[in-house]
């Protein structure tokens, strides 16, 4: 029995002899990442040796989850920079150490949200954005002074012209242009450099099939919200309409949120279906339940309308239903874009109508392709009763 124990002993030495200082939790995940990095494996060592003490979980976490082409290829002094600037922040700011362990391992540490080009921008953007948030006293105060003014700090814009969707924060502000995703990439990356909890969410299909769209979250009191590069108040978009019909049983209609820590799940890239290394979680739920929430209190509170919108070839055909169009449709209260969705095709029933919920009076604009191909516009007023509009091509 003697001899067992001290078996025993030996045992649990050599384990905690390996990985000092780190938790126990991480010793198996971190002996097969490292098996997996190869020849990189003593650089992860090298960062995870030399990491300071309140830092080492935070090296463990991001070597035990990362993906084999980081573990491949990631420097241990990029990985520790990395680290060192994100416990900084954590230490800096009040708001910010009142972020739980698990959220800020999962949504502040990591270097990277989806499948990017990795680079090393936590420093950049650490020296950006802490002025903006250094006289905020709370986590949503500092969210709205990021969020605020991001666009003038990094001057990037969104634009179809860009290079690739999935850009990197540097790839971005080399063109000054972005996808919606690599805006969105940027967003977070500017969030989790002063400590905010933050991660991409995003559909890789509305509901009626016209595209996918990527946005970002932030953690806030123990729940997240939404919001967007281009700014409204959080959990309120332009998109909230669509996400609002999102599929929570069908891969490419529900509503995906990016995760570093593995989940079961893989976060849909629409440009490469084939990654599978970015998890990802379900969240569609919530934002069917926000919809639900924000389209009753409008309606009910009497200052909203409905408006249904029908697409037709021309003005003599609005009475049948062969002669409706399916066409994507964007409506804009001015310069803002309120929402979007596509109109009832042929072979949809009649009864199943592209509806807006709009304030009332006020003007709109509807924006969609006429059949020549040109962006067109259609204004329409809104008084007091809901209103039906028949567009043309």
């Amino acid at each position: 029995m003697k001899n067992l124990f001290i078996l025993l002993l030996c045992c649990v030495c050599v384990a905690c002899a390996k990985y000092p200082g780190v938790p126990e939790k991480y010793h198996a995940l971190l002996d097969k990442a490292l098996d997996k990095a190869g020849a990189n494996q003593t650089e992860l060592v090298k960062a995870l040796k030399t990491a300071a003490p309140e830092m080492k979980e935070g090296v463990a976490f991001l070597i035990a989850y990362m993906p084999e082409r980081d573990l491949t290829s990631m420097t241990g002094d990029d990985l520790l920079s990395n680290v060192q600037l994100a416990y900084e922040a954590r230490n800096r700011f009040a708001w910010a150490k009142s972020v739980p362990d698990s959220i800020f391992l999962n949504d502040v540490l990591p270097y990277a949200s989806l499948n990017e080009t990795r680079e090393n921008w936590r420093a950049d953007f650490y020296r950006r954005f802490a002025p903006y948030v250094e006289n905020c006293k709370t986590l949503d105060e500092a969210i709205a002074a990021v969020n605020r003014n991001i666009r003038d700090e990094v001057k990037v814009d969104y634009n179809t012209g860009r290079e690739k969707p999935d850009q990197s924060p540097f790839e971005s502000m080399r063109q000054n242009m972005a996808s919606c995703s690599g805006l969105s990439i940027l967003l977070t990356d500017a969030f989790r450099s002063v400590g905010i909890p933050s991660r991409i969410a995003g559909t890789a299909n509305w509901h009626d099939n016209r595209g996918n769209h990527n946005w970002c979250e932030v953690w806030l009191d123990g729940k997240w919200y939404f919001t967007e590069y281009y700014p409204n108040k959080l959990d309120r978009s332009w998109f909230l309409a669509d996400a609002g019909k999102a599929d929570p049983n069908d891969r490419m209609h529900a509503i995906w949120a990016s995760s570093f820590k593995p989940t079961g799940e893989s976060f849909p890239l629409v440009w490469d279906f084939n990654i599978k290394y970015v998890p990802a979680l379900n969240v569609t739920q919530r934002y069917l339940d926000i919809y639900k929430q924000v389209y009753n209190e409008q309606l009910e509170g009497g200052n909203y309308v409905k408006m249904k919108v029908m697409m037709y070839k021309d003005k003599r055909n609005t009475r049948k239903s062969d002669d409706r169009v399916a066409a994507n449709v964007d409506i804009f209260c001015g310069k803002d874009q309120i929402g979007g969705g596509r109109t009832a095709g042929p072979r949809q029933d009649m009864n199943d109508v592209l509806e807006f919920v709009v304030e009332k009076n006020k003007e709109y604009t509807l924006y969609y392709f006429n059949k020549d191909g040109k962006w067109v516009g259609e204004n329409v007023k809104v008084k007091e009763k809901p209103v039906e509009v028949k567009l043309h091509l």
